[in-house]
């Protein structure tokens, strides 16, 4: 009996342990996670399923023109680990195949402008420092960014949806602060 229960505790600390690592590997560095709703067609559509790389957040990296990211869109408040553990839990694709709760606090946008940049809508084009951005990836033409110039402020970065006449983004909520940038897009996979 004592050799039963020693080989059920070896089992049980393995399994804690496996567990505790998943959770920090999807915590940290990479999660799995579905595409909900459409505001990045025609790039990513309805349950695609992607590979977010997490490094990004976990060492305070600045992303790229043209990253794909996900951000949390609860821009006036701090986030805290807390909100890195709890979101790693509720966002991924593995719990999202047995609830049917909604994503409605991490959004998957593309970088359109940096810390310092100066972003304005010409004609139906937009232009980031007077330049015309080359955008071959929207769904289609924009009707929508707010009047003047939008200038980025330091330590935030904006992002807009690729099917931009269907996405709640930086043209509602504002720039989003570097730390509430949880990921950037790695692969897609079925």
């Amino acid at each position: 009996m004592l050799r039963f229960i020693k080989e059920i505790a070896s089992w049980t600390a393995y399994i804690l342990s496996a567990v505790a690592i998943g959770l920090a590997i999807n915590t940290f560095v990479f999660q799995p996670t579905q595409i909900v709703g459409c505001s990045m067609e025609s790039t990513f559509y309805e349950n695609d399923k992607i590979m977010v790389n997490k490094l990004i957040h976990t060492f305070r990296s600045e992303p790229d023109y043209g990253d794909i990211v996900i951000i949390d869109s609860r821009v006036n408040r701090d986030r805290t680990i807390k909100d890195d553990l709890m979101d790693s839990l509720k966002y991924n694709a593995i719990t999202s195949m047995f609830t049917k709760e909604k994503q409605d606090v991490l959004w998957i946008k593309r970088v359109i402008g940096k810390a310092g940049d100066t972003l304005e809508y010409i004609d139906g084009t937009l232009y980031r420092n007077g330049e015309a951005l080359q955008e071959d990836y929207i769904k289609e033409p924009m009707r929508f960014f707010p009047e003047g110039k939008v200038v980025v402020p330091e330590g935030c970065i904006y992002v807009m949806g690729d099917n931009r006449n269907a996405s709640l983004d930086s043209r509602m909520i504002g720039a989003i602060p570097l730390d509430h940038v949880i990921g950037k897009f790695a692969f897609k996979f079925n």
